[in-house]
């Protein structure tokens, strides 16, 4: 169980959105490239990390709960492809926020999956943050129905891998978890990709080979933070991903930010302060892996 005062899921939640923004740039960077061939060498690159960290700390890579493991990597591609591919298709601003959905969707589906519903007051930050995070975008009528769909589909299979994560706690070390995910994305992936083949430069190759890393980082936080605290407690933090992804906008692409943006900056980072105080305060913990 969590000790009290225990801030290491909400730690590794920070770092994995940080890494996750990261990847974000590098995808709107490969522009040529289909998204399914960068999921393909983000899966690849994390598949040789993993299994070259699993043996140097003499993990045995291929787990317990083969089941949960099998869905979390199942959901997971679901997701990253469909997430990449409205990366690529819509303004990131826009896939950005339609991902800041899947916060909301993965305390939605706790409550089914885990019986661990979100209390009331909880649901309020939730929605405040979102709601911060649509002033920040604002409504973009550049979006059609067909992308919002498929964006709103990749929130909902990322809140359902998240849950996998949190249910794999008791089974599986973390890096087992994040190993499963290319295991299951590299062969499902890399057929299509293989008759559908876009040769990088050099230049693509290595930020190609930078997202795999980024977003290799970002899974093993990620996996560490959901399998430390619960889910209702964690997805909140999630939504500091667009302040992430608004600083990388503003340095990298020269993106501007309306006035109402910096208010709903406002929002997103008060609701996730007073959520971390009623989390800190609140007498019922996520249990935590040891």
């Amino acid at each position: 169980m969590a000790k009290p005062g225990d801030n290491s899921g909400i730690k590794y939640i920070l770092l994995a959105t940080f890494f996750f923004a990261l990847m974000n740039v590098g995808v709107k960077l490969l522009d040529r490239i289909p998204a399914h061939e960068i999921v393909l060498f983000r899966a690849a690159v994390t598949l040789f990390v993993g299994y070259i960290i699993l043996r140097g700390r003499k993990i045995y890579p291929w787990g317990n709960n083969k089941k949960l493991l099998l869905f979390r990597g199942l959901s997971g591609t679901a997701a990253l492809v469909m997430y990449f591919w409205t990366l690529q298709n819509m303004p990131l601003a826009s896939a950005v926020t339609i991902q800041h959905l899947s916060p909301i969707f993965t305390v939605l589906i706790s409550g089914l999956m885990l019986r661990e519903p979100a209390r009331y007051v909880q649901w309020l930050f939730l929605l405040a943050a979102f709601g911060g995070v649509l002033m920040v975008k604002g409504f973009d009528p550049r979006v059609t129905i067909p992308e919002l769909t498929i964006g709103v589909a990749a929130a909902v299979f990322s809140a359902t891998a998240y849950n996998f994560i949190r249910m794999l706690k008791d089974y599986d070390h973390p890096l087992v978890v994040v190993f499963y995910f290319p295991l299951v994305t590299v062969p499902i992936v890399g057929v299509y990709t293989v008759f559908n083949w876009t040769t990088p430069t050099l230049v693509e190759l290595s930020i190609l080979l930078a997202v795999g890393l980024a977003t290799t980082a970002a899974q093993i936080y990620l996996t560490r933070a959901y399998q430390a605290e619960t889910a209702s407690n964690l997805s909140i933090f999630n939504y500091l991903g667009t302040i992430y992804a608004i600083i990388f906008g503003l340095t990298i692409f020269g993106e501007t930010i309306p006035p109402l943006g910096y208010a709903g900056f406002t929002v997103i980072i008060v609701a996730v302060i007073v959520s971390n105080r009623f989390r800190r305060a609140s007498p019922e913990r996520g249990g935590r892996n040891s």
